[in-house]
């Protein structure tokens, strides 16, 4: 697929169209990893998102609900 370099404020930029975006299955606000390797080539690689054990959430969680107590009470 060719794209051209266009300007984008003072910046420049390549605009993804939504079907390159859905072939890559990425979508507005995703995080990527650019990386410029030698001979000029550009990769972009989406970024995994963090996966947090379902234990470890639920202990994190309880920890902050007991050390902000007394907060959660008033707010409700």
């Amino acid at each position: 697929m060719i794209k051209t370099i266009t300007k984008i404020g003072n910046s420049q930029g390549i605009i993804f169209d939504s079907a390159l975006l859905q072939l890559a299955r990425l979508k507005v606000g995703d995080e990527v990893n650019v990386e410029v390797h030698s001979g000029g080539t550009i990769s972009i690689t989406p970024m995994e998102p963090a996966v947090i054990e379902a234990s470890k959430a639920a202990e994190t969680a309880k920890r902050l609900i007991q050390k902000n107590s007394e907060l959660f009470r008033r707010l409700s």
